[in-house]
């Protein structure tokens, strides 16, 4: 028998850092982001005489590569992102390993909301300092409004479907070509935290606030505040950790400033890809080509509203 799964990963538009215990645990964290059809994918081939619990499929899952072979079982995993690219590949693969371990299908959000959850857990037994939206945008797809705290609630962004298709025209997604080390980032932004320092603290307060205004946005249609507040964004992202931008960022934005509304880097910044969004769909597509003159990759964004999907062959 032959188990697949495939699970998207997201961009992040608002709300970043504030997913994170540290904050959440306290004060509430909100983010809105979207899934993309950018997929980690797994496949797991038990034979009809294999005894492989899940225990030990779980103990024998892999931190951060993308394969793993074991006596008794193969377990392959594919991805179409480079890792370090802010999008949240590495969550995503927690979620493909962990349904493969459930071997049966994911049929309903609420078992998708539970894989995520899962996914986190994992993530915080091995010591990882990060969020909760990466799991959960991956696991539920969509576009959505994620709300953490002792629990987590997702409250889908209301949009009809021609806003959801100017919002894919004009934003414009950008891979740098140089990873970067989140794990670096959040010691330093969350000792600022810990300490107390009065312009982190801020910053935090204000990415929570705006994830709800950019629901508010998207769903209204309005995407000339959309834009700017992305930009809000990383302008409070730097307020957290000066490494959350660096010279080539800041070079393309000037770059892309005379067309476009706003943007950010995605995920924790200092590297991987940018989304920015154009002042019009012409403007996104001239966008790309001066990206593209410059050596970078823009990758096809497309919203993905499945999540997670499993199958069973053989």
């Amino acid at each position: 028998m032959t188990i697949t799964s495939r699970a998207p990963v997201r961009v992040d538009f608002a709300g970043a850092w504030t997913d994170v215990a540290y904050f959440s645990d306290a004060f509430q964290g909100a983010t809105c982001n979207a899934a993309i059809k950018l997929y980690v994918e797994g496949e797991l081939d038990v034979s009809e005489h294999d005894q492989v619990s899940t225990a030990q499929l779980l103990a024998e899952a892999p931190e951060s590569d993308l394969g793993a072979a074991q006596a008794g079982l193969r377990v392959s995993y594919e991805s179409q992102v480079p890792a370090g690219s802010g999008l949240g590949t590495s969550a995503t693969l927690n979620v493909v390993w962990l349904s493969l371990a459930r071997r049966e299908a994911v049929t309903t959000v609420d078992e998708k909301m539970e894989i995520a959850a899962l996914a986190y857990d994992v993530e915080k037994i091995l010591g990882i300092i990060g969020g909760k939206q990466d799991q959960y945008a991956s696991a539920v797809g969509g576009i959505n409004l994620f709300e953490f705290g002792q629990e987590v609630r997702r409250v889908p962004v209301d949009m009809t479907d021609d806003q959801i298709e100017q919002l894919q025209q004009q934003l414009v997604l950008c891979y740098t070509g140089k990873p970067r080390l989140s794990s670096n980032i959040h010691k330093n932004v969350w000792g600022n935290f810990r300490a107390g320092k009065k312009e982190t603290v801020q910053a935090l307060f204000t990415l929570r606030d705006s994830a709800y205004q950019a629901k508010d946005y998207l769903e209204s249609g309005e995407l000339e505040q959309f834009g700017q507040l992305l930009t809000r964004q990383f302008d409070a992202a730097k307020q957290l950790d000066a490494s959350t931008s660096n010279e080539q960022i800041e070079e393309l934005f000037e770059l892309a400033g005379p067309r476009i509304i706003g943007g950010k880097p995605c995920g924790a910044g200092g590297g991987g890809c940018i989304l920015f969004l154009a002042k019009s769909t012409q403007d996104a597509r001239a966008l790309e080509e001066e990206l593209q003159k410059k050596q970078l990759a823009t990758i096809d964004l497309q919203f993905d509203f499945e999540g997670l999907c499993v199958g069973t062959t053989g």
